[in-house]
C-alpha cells in the first residue's frame, strides 16, 4: 500500500486552556474522497485548518506529503501549500476582480505562466466546473452555486494533488447542492487527486464519500466506509444519523459555546 497523502498522529488543538482537538489519528490515501463530518462545534473546521497549515497544533502532527506541517520550514510549507487547493464554504471570491481574475490570481502569484497561457488556463477552469463564458462577470453578478463552482475553479488553477472543500453545500437549495455532489464525483473521475470534504451534510456525504470520518466534540466516534458508518450500531453515531436532538439543556450550551467560540 502506497504511503497516505495525510496522516495525522495524536493531534491536539487548543485554544488558550481549553483543548478543542483530543488526539486525532487518521489517514487520507492517494486518490480517495474523505469527508469529515460533524455537527456544528464538533471540531471538523478546526481539523481542517490544522491540515492546510493554517492552525498551529498543540500536541501531535500533521504530515502532508511526508513533511511535518507544525515543523517544516517556511519556505517547505509554501510549496505544499501550491500542492493545496481549498474552497472556501462560502467561496471567498474578491469582489473587486472578475471571476476570471479571480481564478487567475493563484496563476499570476505562483507560477511564470505568460498572461495569454494563464487566460487559456481560466478558460479551461471554468469549462471543468460548467461556467464557460463567464469569466468577465463580477462574483456580485453570480447565483449562490455559481459561486461555489467558480470558487472550486480557482482551487483547481494549481493543478491540485489534494483538494480540499470546506461545507461546499452549505446554503444551497438541494438542486444546487446536488450539482455541487455530481461536479465533486466528476473531479474524482477525471484527476488523479485526493479529497477532504468537511461537512455537515448526510446526503452529499454518503453521495460522495469513499471513507468518512464522523468528530464529535473534538474526537472521532466513528471512520470508515460509508455502509459501516450507516449501519454502525454506536449510540451517539446513531443520534447523529438519524438527528435526535441532545435531551439535556447543557449540551445545547456546549455547543452553542464552542460554535460561537469560530470551531
Amino acid at each position: 500500500m502506497t504511503k497516505p497523502v495525510i496522516s495525522t498522529h495524536g493531534l491536539r488543538v487548543s485554544y488558550g486552556d481549553r483543548e478543542v482537538l483530543h488526539g486525532i489519528d487518521f489517514e487520507v490515501r492517494h486518490g480517495e474522497t474523505v469527508v469529515i463530518l460533524g455537527g456544528s462545534g464538533s471540531g471538523k473546521s478546526t481539523l481542517l485548518r490544522a491540515l492546510v497549515g493554517l492552525e498551529q497544533p498543540s500536541g501531535g502532527e500533521v504530515v502532508v506529503n511526508n513533511t511535518d506541517l507544525a515543523r517544516c520550514t517556511a519556505k517547505q510549507l509554501d510549496a505544499i501549500r501550491k500542492k493545496i487547493g481549498l474552497s472556501f464554504q462560502g467561496g471567498a471570491l474578491l469582489g473587486s476582480m472578475t471571476v476570471g481574475e479571480n481564478i487567475a490570481l493563484p496563476l499570476l502569484e505562483h507560477s511564470d505562466l505568460a498572461p495569454s497561457t494563464i487566460e487559456v488556463m481560466v478558460r479551461i477552469k471554468l469549462e471543468q466546473v460548467g461556467l464557460s463564458g463567464f469569466e468577465h462577470f463580477s462574483p456580485s453578478q453570480l447565483s449562490g452555486g455559481m459561486k461555489k463552482r467558480a470558487a472550486i475553479a480557482r482551487a483547481l488553477a494549481m493543478d491540485p494533488e489534494i483538494l480540499f472543500f470546506d461545507e461546499p453545500s452549505a446554503g444551497l437549495d438541494p438542486i444546487m447542492a446536488a450539482g455541487i455532489d455530481e461536479l465533486i464525483l466528476n473531479l474524482k473521475k477525471a484527476y488523479s487527486m485526493s479529497i477532504v470534504v468537511v461537512t455537515h451534510e448526510l446526503a452529499s456525504a454518503f453521495l460522495i464519500a469513499d471513507r468518512m470520518i464522523l468528530i464529535d466534540h473534538g474526537s472521532i466516534m466513528a471512520m470508515g466506509s460509508p455502509n459501516e458508518i450507516r449501519q454502525s450500531s454506536q449510540a451517539r453515531v446513531r443520534q447523529f444519523l438519524d438527528r435526535v436532538a441532545d435531551s439535556t439543556a447543557d449540551d445545547d450550551v456546549d455547543h452553542l459555546r464552542m460554535f460561537t467560540e469560530g470551531i
